[in-house]
């Protein structure tokens, strides 16, 4: 016999957290539809060399890639937003520019697996292509903060601009080795700050980017340079700003704090309120392709858990497939990081079915009763069960209670012959009688109406 297991870093999705993901998914697919965006899909499979060398180093080792049967190098997506570039530079005639598309669909990376990190996991990505303007940034952080004010998360989103960043490392000067710094390899240090803390930062910044005692203490005044705006909210956010143009001088730099004050003046304009949305000057994020503004969001009942949704501006990553420039902005929300977020908060719905009504069976004769009710039921566009077998009332009431069902429409020999029946309220444990078969579905709307 055959041991059922799934591999390591996958999982199966049960009918209380699938129903919950799908009605997630939909009201993400609504908030993105509000701001215009469409959908798109994509294949699950990519030719490996339109993967690869997009992201990062780490992105490209845990890609899961293979030679088909026909022995192409083929790899599975380890996002949406290189797909997309792919997709953008074939498609681009035909859907014009701006193009704003969104895209939910399972992604693939070998990593380790930890809470809320899966190797199989879904993405709801969301993008603007075709544009550089900030106010395009600025749309994309509106959209973030609509995404989880509609899925009830309170949150903080972080912004930052990797040329605000650049300018900071310029400042750096030369590595150990008399070498310029490195800048990737700062910023995929300072990107990890949050998560694993300044001592492993430090280690890092000393082993990978050569930097010296010195220059380190430099990277980590740099950040605190933010850490009152992020405690204070944003009214310290023009402080900032205006320190930063003092600090940074340079023409990169300069450019990118216009763009961070136009990402969070136009936020705020969108309805992004002023106590989510800050500058944190740590937020670099790992991978590669990114160019400008940059974005993560922690939820504010458990900000360990790390982002629940970030992304950022990408102004060449299309290049790599097409002569046309085509700049990027977008974000991701994590579905799955979410969930493992309800499931730390013990948040997750105990609903197994997707009904929240069951039409009971209780001998042959009543059957045909039931089935009819039932079907009047759903014609008024309300979900119901039948159970499915003869049974006594007591079973289909734990059946009922199992999968979180509240509403019961008892249907026996004496219902039938009296053409009126109860409906019980599993939840208040409150029964009422004498319904008639033919106002069943209107009783329900009524209660359901009360809840």
């Amino acid at each position: 016999m055959i041991e059922p297991r799934v591999l390591k870093g996958f999982r199966d999705y049960l009918p209380n957290v699938e129903i919950l993901r799908r009605r997630m998914m939909a009201d993400l697919s609504q908030v993105f539809s509000l701001f215009g965006f469409v959908p798109i899909d994509t294949p699950a499979l990519e030719y490996s060399e339109i993967l690869l060398g997009k992201g990062s180093d780490e992105s490209d080792r845990q890609l899961f890639r293979f030679n088909d049967q026909g022995g192409r190098d083929i790899a599975m997506r380890f996002d949406l937003t290189v797909p997309l570039a792919r997709f953008t530079a074939q498609h681009i005639d035909t859907l014009g520019t701006p193009f704003k598309r969104y895209h939910i669909a399972p992604v693939w990376r070998a990593e380790k697996p930890q809470r809320g990190r899966y190797r199989e996991f879904v993405q709801c990505d969301f993008d603007t292509i075709g544009t550089s303007s900030p106010y395009a940034d600025a749309e994309i952080v509106a959209v973030m903060n609509a995404a989880l004010t509609k899925l009830n998360i309170p949150h903080c989103i972080k912004v930052n601009n990797r040329r605000v960043l650049n300018g900071f490392l310029a400042s750096l000067g030369a590595d150990s080795s008399g070498n310029a710094v490195s800048g990737t390899s700062v910023l995929r240090a300072l990107d990890k700050l949050e998560k694993l803390g300044r001592e492993v930062v430090t280690a890092e910044l000393e082993k990978e980017a050569r930097l010296s005692p010195e220059q380190i203490e430099k990277v980590f005044s740099f950040v605190a340079l933010s850490k009152g705006d992020a405690a204070a909210g944003t009214k310290d956010s023009q402080a900032l700003i205006e320190k930063l143009f003092a600090t940074y001088p340079a023409e990169d730099a300069k450019n990118g704090i216009t763009e961070l004050q136009t990402v969070i003046t136009g936020a705020h304009a969108l309805g992004v309120p002023k106590n989510q949305l800050v500058i944190d000057l740590s937020i670099a994020r790992g991978l590669d392709y990114y160019t400008g503004s940059v974005f993560e969001t922690v939820p504010l009942d458990l900000p360990e858990i790390g982002s629940i949704c970030s992304g950022g501006r990408y102004d060449n990553l299309v290049g790599s497939f097409s002569k046309r420039h085509l700049p990027g902005v977008g974000a991701s929300v994590g579905l799955d990081r979410i969930l493992g977020l309800y499931e730390a908060l013990a948040k997750l719905p105990e609903q197994a079915s997707t009904a929240s009504i069951l039409v009971t069976v209780l001998d042959q004769s009543g059957y045909t009763t039931s089935a009819g009710i039932a079907t009047s039921i759903r014609q008024a566009g309300l979900a119901c069960e039948v159970y499915p077998e003869i049974s006594s009332l007591k079973d289909q009431i734990r059946y009922a209670n199992k999968k979180g069902i509240r509403y019961l429409v008892i249907v026996g020999a004496r219902e039938v012959e009296s053409g009126a029946v109860a409906i019980k309220d599993l939840n208040a444990q409150t029964q009422t009688d004498g319904v008639k078969i033919a106002a069943v579905a209107t009783a329900l709307q009524k209660l359901m109406s009360n809840d």
